[in-house]
């Protein structure tokens, strides 16, 4: 027997072949199974109603068919396995419930629609829920920083520029800055839920059906926010996915960012923040280390929930624009991982920050290091002594480098020894009190009061205007969270 024989006897002579089941229908059999079982039930639902309320089918019938629809609902999900006999799940279920009504009957729910819209919705129902998911945990990590930072006006700290020590702030200065680029990550994930909250359903399989169906009746039953009205878009527009990768993978690398900053904090060299214990490990030979394994899981979670919405991303790019499996089954299994990725990242950060503790006097200590403070000489003698700013940075420069090279700090200085410094270029005198002031983290950081600076009356106002916009912001999410689940209430409940 030829090669060639024995490989179509091995493989059949029929759809579908071996290889094609294994490693084609079976995987995309069990990704249909695992994530979209529950909203392909809730679409025929929806449907059904329709088709009753257009008088399409009887009322007798859609009674008969949302019964056999919920009971074939409540089948147990890990009992179902691929069968060669049904190409995916879809015609798997068509076929349970034909045997529950009758071949016939199960027909007519397929009257107006077509696996296309009907696969677009399905895409569009699940990413909402996970987009809601994600924003949840957001708001959830959203209140950790805003209290953390309330508690922390006045924790003086380093700020850092290009790694290196550049100038005092504060803790909650900080914990702002990420409060708010987080912010704008909800805003596009909000974005995200309202491109792919819109229903693709009536579109048929590309350009409507001639049977007289309500495409606003069903996005309503489900919950969509509104129609796809171009009937072409709803099967060929792509964009709801690529925005939907792009807000999740502009997430996951802002919020990579800080992590990063929080495992440098975290050492004992920065020794600024202390993990506490239930999110820490030991060595397993090391009995003295306290590894940080939360924060680095986050780290590595966040850059795989990236590296999945990017593959989904990728998978999109130069596809024909019309139906075509690239945009199907095959990429939403890489959405999914990567919204269950990333709120793991935030819950977990979420758990860190919480329970994170400071050590505020070291932190202070290290902020009146390595010169930090040297941009407030330079203030003060353009501010209070008339020269010019960039004299007086000359001055400051001076002074800063005659520092690092003694192996001094700025406070090892007496004001005798700056003053003859300063005097090398202008004839100033500063008293021992203004050198104080200017060595000084907290005098450095009250007087930085201009809008968004780190000053504490102005931190406390921006943590206020943040407290009131983030409580608006959730009654919005539960609005939608409920709005949604009412809707759905109403589906299962429904009764002519």
């Amino acid at each position: 027997m030829s090669k060639l024989h024995e490989f179509i006897k091995n493989e059949g002579e029929s759809f579908p072949g071996k290889t094609y089941a294994e490693e084609l229908l079976m995987p995309v059999f069990n990704d249909q199974r695992d994530y979209l079982f529950h909203v392909m039930f809730d679409i025929h639902r929806a449907h059904v109603i329709m088709l009753a309320e257009q008088q399409i089918i009887r009322e007798d019938e859609a009674k008969i068919m949302l019964a056999g629809i919920n009971k074939v609902a409540k089948t147990d999900m890990k009992l179902l396995f691929y069968q060669p006999q049904f190409e995916d799940l879809f015609f798997m279920m068509e076929a349970k419930i034909g045997e529950e009504i009758g071949d016939e009957l199960a027909g007519k729910i397929h009257i107006g629609r077509s696996r296309n819209d009907m696969g677009i919705a399905m895409y569009r129902l699940v990413l909402r829920g996970h987009l809601l998911q994600l924003l949840g945990n957001s708001f959830q990590l959203s209140d950790a920083l805003l209290e953390k930072a309330e508690c922390h006006k006045e924790t003086y700290i380093t700020g850092y520029t290009h790694t290196q020590p550049a100038q005092p702030t504060t803790l909650a200065h900080y914990f702002l800055a990420i409060y708010d680029v987080l912010q704008r990550d909800v805003k596009r994930l909000w974005s995200a839920y309202e491109t792919v909250n819109q229903s693709s359903l009536g579109a048929a399989a590309l350009t409507t059906t001639g049977f007289p169906i309500s495409r606003d009746r069903t996005c309503d039953l489900l919950g969509f926010d509104k129609v796809i009205e171009n009937s072409y878009d709803s099967i060929a527009g792509a964009d709801y996915l690529l925005e939907t990768s792009s807000a999740l993978m502009t997430c996951m690398i802002n919020t990579g960012r800080w992590i990063q900053d929080f495992l440098q904090h975290v050492t004992r060299e920065f020794a600024t923040f202390y993990v506490a214990d239930p999110y820490v490990q030991c060595s397993s030979i090391m009995p003295q280390k306290r590894n940080p394994v939360s924060i680095e899981h986050s780290r590595s979670i966040a850059s795989s929930a990236f590296g999945d919405a990017l593959a989904a991303l990728n998978m999109v790019h130069n596809t024909p624009f019309g139906d075509i499996v690239d945009t199907e089954d095959d990429l939403q299994p890489h959405l999914y991982r990567a919204f269950n990725n990333a709120n793991r990242v935030m819950k977990l950060m979420n758990a860190v920050i919480v329970t994170l503790k400071v050590n505020d006097e070291h932190s202070k200590n290290m902020a009146k290091k390595s010169s930090i403070t040297i941009t407030e000489l330079a203030d003060t003698l353009s501010r209070d002594y008339g020269i010019s700013f960039r004299k007086a940075h000359s001055i400051a420069s001076y002074i800063s480098k005659k520092t690092i090279s003694e192996q001094k700090e700025l406070y090892d200085w007496n004001i005798q020894d700056i003053n003859i410094m300063i005097q090398e270029f202008k004839d100033v005198t500063l008293t021992e009190e203004e050198w104080k002031r200017i060595i000084s983290p907290e005098y450095f950081v009250e007087i930085r009061s201009i809008k968004g600076g780190p000053s504490p009356k102005e931190v406390t106002r921006m943590i206020n205007e943040r407290k009131n916009t983030l409580r608006c912001q959730l009654d919005e999410y539960h609005q939608t969270v409920e709005k949604l689940n009412q809707k759905r209430n109403i589906l299962l409940d429904f009764s002519f």
